[in-house]
């Protein structure tokens, strides 16, 4: 139910956060095994921006949506945990870096005086070092081969399973054929990119109607709409599916445990975290979306966030002393605030509903061991290292089994 009598100021917030405007790439349509992808100064700018919103709408006292107790000015690092991807060209990475320059911006409370008198401000007008040494305050940043958790749709073979499964059935089948024109027409704006419809076509035209002023100039009208759109149709089949806990949505069954783990500490006494942040991909975002059912009240929300894009997972505490959850969507910077999302039909619900109802249906993988075991992944990514000799799912001999 919507709770009205919810205490003035959160408790905390948990972040996933898209990351900025980067160079272009290549996904591999059958693997999703991606190029590497740097992060644009257009990008730089768009993560900077979104950093400053945050800051705007978590770190005023004078919003509503105002942290109890965090630091405002000067970052307190126990205060914040960040995980980036830090694969291909640190892309990801990159953008939590800017991210972090506009919700603690450059300040001269950061200024500090040594034992002579002597006073020294850091560098560039006081630059705050948010990715401190502590174990709370590190912005930890994972390797493609350090964990799954952030890109656990790599090297999952029962992922790709569901890719061959997607693309043999009727409605892409069908949507195929309905782009077919398009994408012929499309064709001599491609260069050597591939124009299937399994291929993800919107990126290439995207960057250059961003960055070739010939492209921006000649690309004929709707054209990058109509790649868009497509695009949109693909990405929402390949990362969502049939259940909550079918293999098509292991994007975000793989980040829920830290999502849940974040929320839960931050309810004790002890906790000092107050705000969690994950940097990653566009993927989660669709799988989300679709198993806490968002997108059925809000239908334009499931195909590929924009650049910069967050997801704001808030924790509250209403007049009776429970723990609720509420979600808003910022669609990167086009939109200039949030928008309330539904969570099952509610705009709030008790964290305990939360967390339960997502662990019931979408089964979250929270281990490496268990990643490998629900991709049928038995050599890449750590898993040589498990013995699987008596597992009766490998391979999904005589169960059935496919993810």
């Amino acid at each position: 139910m919507v709770n009205t009598t919810t205490v003035a100021g959160l408790v905390g917030v948990v972040l996933l956060v898209r990351h900025g405007d980067s160079t272009t790439y290549y996904q591999d349509p059958n693997t999703y095994n991606s190029t590497q992808s740097y992060i644009t100064p257009l990008g730089e700018q768009q993560e900077y921006e979104l950093g400053s919103f945050l800051r705007s709408t978590y770190l005023n006292p004078d919003s509503p949506s105002f942290i109890q107790n965090i630091s405002t000015e000067v970052v307190n690092v126990d205060q914040l945990a960040v995980r980036a991807d830090a694969g291909g060209g640190n892309g990801i990475l990159n953008s939590a870096y800017a991210l972090l320059q506009g919700l603690y911006p450059a300040t001269r409370q950061s200024e500090i005086t040594l034992a002579n008198g002597t006073n020294v401000l850091p560098p560039l007008g006081g630059y705050q070092y948010v990715p401190g040494k502590s174990v709370t305050a590190t912005l930890q940043s994972l390797e493609y081969w350090q964990s799954p958790s952030l890109t656990s749709w790599m090297e999952c073979e029962y992922f790709q399973d569901h890719l061959i499964r997607l693309y043999a059935s009727t409605s892409f089948i069908n949507m195929s054929t309905t782009a077919a024109p398009f994408l012929t027409a499309l064709k001599p704006y491609l260069g050597g990119v591939s124009n299937n419809f399994t291929n993800m076509i919107y990126d290439h035209v995207n960057f250059q109607y961003t960055y070739n002023k010939t492209y921006y100039e000649t690309l004929p009208p709707t054209f990058l709409e109509q790649a868009r759109y497509y695009a949109d149709f693909v990405q929402r089949n390949v990362f969502t599916d049939s259940t909550p806990s079918s293999i098509g949505q292991v994007a975000i069954r793989t980040l829920f445990p830290e999502i849940f783990w974040a929320l839960g500490n931050m309810t004790l006494a002890s906790n000092k975290v107050k705000m969690n942040i994950q940097e990653v991909d566009y993927k989660p975002f669709i799988s989300l979306f679709n198993v806490t059912n968002a997108t059925l009240t809000n239908p334009n929300i499931g195909g590929i966030p924009n650049d910069a894009s967050v997801v704001a997972l808030e924790l509250s505490k209403n007049s009776q002393g429970q723990y609720e959850i509420g979600m808003k969507f910022k669609n990167g910077t086009e939109d200039s605030q949030f928008t309330q999302l539904e969570i099952f039909g509610n705009t709030s619900i008790a964290l305990n509903s939360f967390t339960q109802t997502l662990i019931d249906t979408t089964i979250p993988i929270n281990s490496t061991n268990n990643w490998c075991f629900s991709c049928n992944q038995t050599i890449e990514r750590g898993c040589s290292v498990f013995n699987y000799s008596n597992d009766p799912f490998l391979n999904g001999v005589g169960t059935g089994y496919t993810g």
